[in-house]
């Protein structure tokens, strides 16, 4: 008896040494590096759907499945730490409790960042954030709110917590994204008693109930974010520290309108001082979760499309700054973006390296593949049976890529002998004229012959009037009995140009976070050509 109480004894003070021995939060922001935003993937949604597997969730926004050689790209690129937004509510129960799918691959996508030797930033994404259409976030910054799902917001930290709780400290938990009032107000709650309040109570229960999950959550850095995420004064002035232990870190989120230099100087200097005055001076460290090239007020723009220099001026002057300031920065998506990841390579290269020299002051020993490098664009991630009305999608993004040499490198495999059919299509489903196979034309329709079970290869070429379709709207090839298992472009990349977001749609449309478009967009936050935008 007295044995196994020494053991029990041994092994909660082996414990309680482990978790002490971990960075403070101050540490932590220092030694991360620069971070990036694995965004638009686990923090997908559609509240319209029913999942049937973790990868039709994963990819319901276009983003392709994540692989271990994404973050492995983004480790030799010189990032030190990845965020990894996780949207929940469509894997819970009536009861609250997380689908064991969904968890599994929530902990595959952060093994994935921390064997890399990253850290990790893991969340409560889109559970907050503004409603429309069908959508309506379940955590609102108000004290209805907080009374009527405390515990179920408790229950979902103590399922991740207890998942994570022997992981060391390079797993940091951030406790919401941008949570919005019951009015879904953007900076400022319209009820600041109430608002602000119900902020401060979640960011409490969050840091208690991880923290009771004791191992190593005993000492984990936490990170608690201002209302909406906000860098107004007023919001970072009014969240509170939920405990003293040098263990918790504040995020804010940062989208300016640059302008030009002048301007994007005084913008950063002047958000540094306020990050300063109301959130340092309260004992704790700064991470800006979320920034990038991009404004969203009054207008969505990128200046890395508009104006790349001043775009690049900024991004330099940034993460100077900041890290002289000692506060944490996590890009928000884009520098490989849509299809670009499954390769993987970086379509915003110059950003990357950028972002890179401003930290390190150097590109020496980092790597930055890209589409230039190779002239090869993969563009299936896994083999796909095709049937008539199914097939896979290459975006118009990606022929525009290359001059009009291009070759679509396909593999495919019979599965019946059958009347197997591939047969090609514009992004609108119009057939085309004009495709040339094996230096064949063919028109819309190839009919191969061979055996079921052998996979054969072809080379697909176009006219100049279908490669200009395709440059257009892209291309869909559905079939029959056939089994696509590599679909590959190649030829000569047009040098000075680089696509948005090659899964969404490149046609100015906004959707809500449900994916469903809207024509008149109220306050709140959409997609629109794939990228994350607030119309306040």
């Amino acid at each position: 008896m007295k044995k196994a109480l020494l053991f029990v004894c041994s092994l909660l003070i082996s414990m309680s040494a482990n978790a002490a021995d971990f960075e403070s939060a101050k540490d932590a922001v220092k030694n991360m590096g620069l971070g990036w935003n694995l965004g638009n993937t686990l923090d997908a949604n559609d509240a319209t759907k029913t999942w049937k597997t973790t990868e039709e969730h994963e990819t319901c926004w276009g983003q392709p499945v994540t692989t271990p050689e994404l973050l492995k790209m983004m480790k030799e690129a010189g990032f030190g730490a990845i965020r990894v937004p996780v949207t929940w509510y469509q894997e819970m129960d009536a009861n609250g409790k997380v689908n064991d799918a969904w968890m599994k691959r929530v902990k595959e996508v952060v093994d994935y960042v921390i064997d890399n030797g990253m850290y990790c930033l893991l969340n409560v994404h889109h559970d907050t954030g503004a409603d429309g259409g069908t959508f309506k976030s379940w955590i609102k910054a108000s004290g209805a709110n907080y009374t009527a799902n405390k515990a179920k917001y408790e229950g979902l930290w103590k399922q991740i917590a207890e998942t994570f709780k022997d992981y060391d400290q390079h797993l940091l938990f951030e406790a919401y994204n941008e949570m919005l009032d019951e009015k879904n107000t953007w900076n400022e709650p319209l009820d600041k008693t109430d608002g602000y309040k119900a902020i401060n109570d979640y960011a409490k229960s969050f840091v208690t109930v991880v923290r009771a999950t004791g191992g190593n959550n005993a000492k984990r850095n936490l990170v608690v974010n201002t209302y909406s995420a906000s860098n107004a004064p007023a919001a970072m002035k009014a969240l509170e520290l939920p405990e003293e232990t040098g263990h918790i870190a504040f995020q804010i989120h940062n989208y300016p309108n640059w302008k030009d230099e002048s301007t994007t100087r005084n913008l950063i200097d002047n958000l540094i001082s306020d990050i300063k005055t109301n959130l340092i001076s309260k004992g704790a460290p700064v991470i800006i979760g979320e920034y990038a090239t991009l404004t969203t007020w009054p207008a969505d723009l990128d200046y890395y499309d508009k104006d790349r220099k001043l775009a690049l001026y900024a991004m330099d002057y940034f993460v100077k700054k900041t890290k002289e300031a000692g506060i944490g920065t996590f890009y928000w998506m884009g520098l490989s973006d849509g299809i670009f990841r499954i390769q993987p390579i970086f379509n915003q290269p110059d950003l990357v390296k950028t972002l890179i020299n401003a930290y390190y002051g150097s590109t020496d020993g980092y790597k930055f593949p890209t589409l230039e490098d190779t002239g090869v664009l993969n563009c299936l991630q896994y083999e796909k049976t095709i049937a008539w009305g199914t097939g896979i999608t290459i975006n118009e993004n990606a022929f525009s890529l290359f001059e009009n040499n291009v070759k679509l490198q396909l593999s495919f495999r019979l599965e019946s002998e059958t009347e197997p059919d591939i047969q090609f299509n514009d992004g609108n489903w119009k057939h085309l004229s004009g495709v040339i196979v094996d230096g064949t034309a063919i028109g819309a329709d190839y009919n191969p012959q061979g055996t079921v079970g052998t996979e054969y290869s072809i080379t697909v070429t176009f006219s100049q009037d279908v490669y200009n379709k395709l440059s257009q709207s892209g291309m869909i090839i559905q079939g029959n009995n056939v089994t696509i298992t590599k679909a590959v472009l190649e030829g000569t990349p047009v040098t000075g140009i680089t696509p948005l977001r090659i899964e969404r749609p490149a046609d100015n449309l906004i959707y809500n976070l449900s994916g469903q478009r809207v024509s008149s967009p109220s306050k709140g936050i959409y997609i629109q050509n794939g990228k994350k935008i607030i119309i306040k």
